[in-house]
């Protein structure tokens, strides 16, 4: 399934700083660095360098709403 490959990739990720890229609504896109925090059943926490905690659903990178590079 891909829900289960995306949470194995982020599991490995968990950690370590990478660069996210936010795909949003009206062609608005955002950047940002930090680090995945926590991973749970429906969502992934993420915080960023100014100590900003977001969450994502699993989802959101399957449809590419967010990208996930290495920083």
């Amino acid at each position: 399934m891909m829900i289960e490959r995306v949470k194995t990739m982020l599991r490995s990720k968990k950690g370590e700083k990478l660069k996210f890229k936010i795909n949003g609504s009206r062609n608005q896109i955002e950047e940002f660095s930090g680090e995945i925090v926590s991973l749970y059943n429906s969502i992934f926490t993420v915080k960023d360098d100014k100590n900003i905690m977001r969450s994502f659903t699993y989802s959101d990178v399957i449809t590419k709403n967010l990208v996930i590079y290495k920083n």
